[in-house]
């Protein structure tokens, strides 16, 4: 096992960025709920409020298995949902329209993050169902896998199981 220090990716620097446009985001996925409710390769995640304790709802880009969900935090430790979810690990997860119970384990060790990203590729900026199809063809499947092992390495792996 290789645990390496906890570094912030660059992407926490601009965490500003989600936290503006929070209202923007809302309006857009209430505004097409049953589309990003069934969005192939995204999830919307509801965590509790760590201090407010009022559910938060954010669209994420995620791979599926049976059991399990992944996600990858964009912002590191900085994200809001994932600061809310290491406080209470009780999360509900609405995908193929659906709202499922489940709870959060926080993936920090590198090799099984390494294992994670290989055995379940995503395709993060897409959630439309062509892009993710065409991208995780064997084709390209091993260029998504090398680009998501150098993205996931200072980020944690988020696993819930529901």
């Amino acid at each position: 096992m290789v645990n390496i220090a906890r570094v912030e990716p660059f992407a926490a620097r601009l965490h500003f960025i989600p936290r503006r446009m929070r209202r923007v985001q809302a309006a857009i996925v209430n505004a097409r709920r049953d589309y990003f409710s069934h969005a192939p390769g995204w999830v919307l995640l509801t965590t509790t409020g760590r201090r407010t304790r009022l559910s938060r709802e954010m669209l994420l880009p995620c791979a599926r298995s049976e059991n399990c969900i992944f996600l990858i935090s964009t912002y590191g430790w900085q994200s809001d949902w994932f600061r809310n979810l290491r406080k209470n690990p009780e999360v509900k997860v609405t995908c193929n329209g659906i709202v499922i119970p489940g709870r959060a384990e926080v993936i920090e060790d590198l090799d099984q993050k390494l294992r994670i990203v290989s055995e379940h590729p995503f395709v993060a900026p897409a959630p439309f169902g062509f892009v993710q199809a065409i991208a995780l063809t064997p084709a390209l499947r091993r260029l998504v896998v090398a680009g998501l092992r150098r993205w996931v390495t200072p980020r944690p792996v988020v696993v819930i199981y529901t």
